[in-house]
Formats: C-alpha cells, sequence, structure tokens
C-alpha cells in the first residue's frame, strides 16, 4: 500500500513537471491541474511547476539560434519561425526597453504567448546574454507562480465562500 501511495506522489509530480514543459500550457497550465484535479497542495504544485518550466529554458537559449537558422531554410518553418518572431517583438516593448529586468516582467505576466518559451524567444531576438536571461527568465517563472498560486487560491476561497454562503 505505502509502495502505491509513493508512486501516485511521484507520478503527480512528474506529471506536473511535464505539463509545466509545455510550451502553451507551461506553469499556467501546471498549477492549476496539479492543484484541482491531482489535489496537490499549491506550495507543491509550485515547486514542481517552477522546476518543471525551468528545465527546457537553457537547452533552448543554448540551441535556438542554429536550431532557428536550420529551420528557416524550410518554407513551412521558416512562416511559422517569422510569426512565431514577430509575434514575440510585437508585444515585448518593455525587453527591448529595460533588457533583462523587462524580460522577467514578460514572462511573469501569466498571458498567453509570455511564458518561459517565449521569454527564450526574446532573449534570443533581442541578443540578451545568457548570464541576465537565465535569472530573469527564472525569476519570471517565480512571478507567474506566485500570480497563477494567487489566482487558484482565490478561486479556493470563492468556493469555500459560496459554498458556506448557500447553505445558510
Amino acid at each position: 500500500m505505502e509502495f502505491l501511495l509513493l508512486s501516485t506522489a511521484l507520478s503527480n509530480k512528474l506529471i506536473t513537471m511535464l505539463i509545466a514543459m509545455i510550451p502553451l500550457a507551461e506553469l499556467r497550465g501546471s498549477m492549476p491541474y496539479a492543484i484541482f484535479v491531482l489535489k496537490m497542495k499549491w506550495t507543491e504544485a509550485l515547486l514542481w511547476s517552477i522546476i518543471g518550466n525551468f528545465i527546457p529554458v537553457i537547452p533552448i537559449l543554448f540551441c535556438l539560434e542554429r536550431f532557428a537558422g536550420r529551420l528557416m531554410k524550410y518554407p513551412s518553418w521558416e512562416r511559422f519561425l517569422t510569426w512565431t518572431f514577430n509575434r514575440t517583438r510585437s508585444k515585448s516593448g518593455a525587453i527591448e526597453k529595460f533588457q533583462a529586468a523587462g524580460l522577467a516582467i514578460f514572462v511573469g505576466i501569466p498571458l498567453p504567448f509570455t511564458g518561459a518559451w517565449s521569454g527564450c524567444a526574446a532573449a534570443f531576438l533581442f541578443r540578451i546574454p545568457m548570464r541576465d536571461s537565465i535569472p530573469a527568465i527564472l525569476a519570471g517563472i517565480v512571478i507567474a507562480g506566485v500570480l497563477v498560486s494567487l489566482a487558484c487560491l482565490g478561486i479556493i476561497q470563492a468556493g469555500v465562500f459560496l459554498g458556506h454562503w448557500g447553505r445558510q
């Protein structure tokens, strides 16, 4: 029985990390899933989501220029990458102006297309050195994690309030 509980706990952590690694879901998807579906404590969901969201950052930053250069040789990939880079440029005025601090804010705002993956693309596009972009992206992931945690806790509190209010 203990083995089943241990394996479930490990698999819930792994599931949370894997969801956080997915480009469009990232931490914004992994935390609500971990809290509401997997029934993890918010602190545990936050920790595993941050770890999962950060895992792809360094490999992406190291490989993006070489990988993008190779993919640009193919018309369909060229269209996709051009669209992605243009979209990132259009949403990243703060990055252009404030560099690493702007990158942290950009990654930390929990909206679509503003996570760690887009932050890596923005760091590449604006030529922010890795020594600055890695801590900035990590800071943004933590900021997003705190904001998503607060949103999830607010939903939980609203449910408790409405559930209590409805019974009176």
